[in-house]
């Protein structure tokens, strides 16, 4: 049994599956820029503080700058650990990392000179 059938097929005409249709193009704008806002829209937008992770405000600066220095040794610890087990530019890149946490290790002790001077 022979079916007719027109050539080219018969489409509608807004359908969706069409690159130029007009529905699909706006479809797509308002997808876009409801996840996608504006910088304008996002400067708009009140800043909410998270307290998700807090520091205690009452902490004092000595107790921060020390809890500093302690995450930052930790951080390079695991760095280094992790350094053993790779090779080549995943490598080179995790140095960098450990003497970018170095130097900030060192600024903090800096700091903490500063608040409390050696003896």
């Amino acid at each position: 049994m022979f079916k007719v059938t027109p050539n080219p097929p018969d489409t509608d005409p807004a359908s969706p599956y069409e690159p130029d249709s007009k529905k699909l193009n706006e479809a797509a704008e308002r997808a876009l820029n409801f996840h996608f806002p504006s910088t304008a829209d996002i400067k708009a937008t009140p800043r909410t503080v998270s307290t998700l992770f807090t520091v205690d405000p009452q902490a004092s600066t000595e107790t921060l700058a020390v809890y500093l220095v302690e995450t930052l040794a930790s951080i390079d610890v695991m760095v280094h650990q992790l350094v053993d087990h790779l090779d080549g530019e995943s490598r080179n890149a995790l140095l960098g990392i450990s003497n970018s946490v170095m130097l900030a290790e060192i600024t903090a002790n800096r700091v903490l000179d500063q608040i409390d001077p050696p003896e």
